[in-house]
């Protein structure tokens, strides 16, 4: 995919400035009616954003639908439904020290956004954090990830179609482009990726002061007690792995499993399997690819790394990984000190439940983290653990519930989104003090003769 010049940059950035200096996407109707515009193209072109996916990361309909198409969707509508709501002015109580004063909280947008979404979740990653700028009444330009060219296609021909570029517009090529964007001053900056690529972006835009949301990822850990039901937390921890070959920033990246449990676990997993995919997985539908040969090789050199006791079949001709659990992991071995991105999964054992987690906590906060097991357990694990998000008995569910905050604590990223939190990624809260003129109270002023009785109400 060509690149999109400096030059032509520089142009979008000063074209979608001068617009927001107009106050257009300061109305409520404006925004309102974008969101519809949006809804509509979203719809329209949902057939061939399932089929640019299905190109680029033989990802099908149906994994299309439920974890890029819908959500969207939904996310869009729950803007729809609530603006009003989130745009108008909260009103708060007023210390006695600013009577007759009243007091209330502005929301208003940042101004020229900056999103940078990565390839594993090319549609959702792209537009969620998109309907949050559109909501708060900013521009945006969207930058999609090279690794995915049809989809990344899909997405300039939908938004072009829909949005002046003066509003909303898609810059493409490599990381040399990114260079070009982070370079010019942006009010916003939106990026999902890697913690790496994330301190990059954070340094960029510490050049400008300009605030940024950083959803990275992390090694998210994955515990099963010896109280689990085993059946079950193999069956949600296989599909959780298995959703797009693994290359989910909230997959499950390694396991402590019970080592009384263990051998259950692995032939509960083995069954899952089989029940999602048939006997051969690499034939099925629904099984994802690696998005490029790097890619590929380096999730494929972590077999190394262990002992598969589930899976380990590979095919280089369609960068085809069998769902594998790794066993004999050293902590220090690549599989367990890198985020795989992949359909590995590297499983350790314990005794007691404190080892786990005193290795948890050893190693950069996590993105997401899965506990298995009875309420006492799982308590005991949230309790003494962090992470941007979790689920008990479940895996990556936690992503769907719009009306909670998305994102990671630490290494894991910085800031959260979905429902009103992305308008509130995209918006500053200003505090307004409205001072009547009827009175003049004299006590604040100097030479302070009432400062006695100012100081016994402060």
């Amino acid at each position: 995919m060509e690149n999109t010049s400096l030059e032509q940059i520089k142009t979008l950035v000063a074209n979608q400035q001068a617009f927001f200096q107009t106050g257009k996407t300061k109305e409520l109707s404006f925004r309102k009616d974008a969101l519809k515009k949006f809804l509509a193209a979203v719809e329209k072109n949902e057939q061939a954003i399932a089929e640019a996916l299905w190109k680029d990361l033989h990802k099908s309909y149906e994994e299309a639908y439920l974890t890029e198409i819908s959500l969207v969707k939904g996310e869009i509508k729950n803007h729809i439904r609530h603006l009003k709501k989130w745009a108008k002015p909260q009103c708060v109580l007023s210390p006695i020290a600013l009577f007759p004063s009243s007091s209330k909280i502005i929301n208003e947008p940042l101004g020229c956004s900056l999103i940078i979404a990565p390839w594993n979740y090319p549609v959702l990653l792209l537009l969620s954090p998109l309907i949050g700028s559109i909501s708060a009444g900013c521009t945006a330009i969207l930058k999609p990830s090279p690794y995915v060219p049809t989809v990344s296609a899909i997405m300039q021909k939908l938004i072009e179609e829909t949005f002046p570029s003066d509003y909303i517009a898609v810059v493409q090529g490599n990381r040399e482009v990114n260079t070009y964007l982070l370079d010019q001053k942006f009010d916003t900056i939106f990026f999902t990726g890697s913690p790496d690529l994330g301190k990059i972006v954070m340094s960029a835009a510490a050049k400008n002061l300009t605030p940024v949301v950083l959803e990275l990822g992390g090694k998210s850990p994955c515990f099963v007690s010896e109280d689990a039901n085993i059946t079950l937390a193999a069956r949600r921890i296989a599909w959780g792995k298995c959703l797009n070959a693994g290359q989910t920033c909230i997959a499950p990246d390694y396991l402590f499993v019970h080592e009384n449990v263990k051998d259950k676990f692995i032939a509960e997993f083995k069954k899952a399997i089989v029940k999602f995919y048939q006997e051969n997985q690499q034939t099925s539908k629904h099984y994802v690819r690696l998005v490029s040969e790097k890619a590929y090789q380096r999730v494929k050199s972590y077999l190394n790394d262990g002992t598969a006791v589930v899976g380990g079949k590979f095919d280089d001709a369609e960068r085809y990984i069998e769902t594998t659990i790794l066993d004999n992991v050293s902590p220090d071995s690549p599989v367990m000190t890198t985020e795989i991105f992949g359909p590995i999964l590297p499983m350790m054992t314990y005794k007691n439940i404190d080892e786990a987690i005193s290795f948890v906590n050893s190693r950069p906060k996590p993105l997401a983290l899965y506990a298995f097991g009875a309420n006492k357990t799982t308590k005991k694990i949230l309790r003494n653990t962090t992470s941007g998000g979790a689920c008990v008995n479940d895996t990556i569910m936690h992503i769907v519930n719009h009306n909670m905050p998305f994102g990671g604590v630490g290494n894991s990223g910085l800031g959260k989104y979905h429902g009103k939190l992305s308008f509130d990624a995209f918006s500053n809260k200003r505090a307004v003090v409205d001072t009547p003129t009827w009175i003049d109270l004299p006590v604040r002023y100097m030479p302070y003769k009432f400062f006695c009785l100012l100081k016994r109400i402060l």
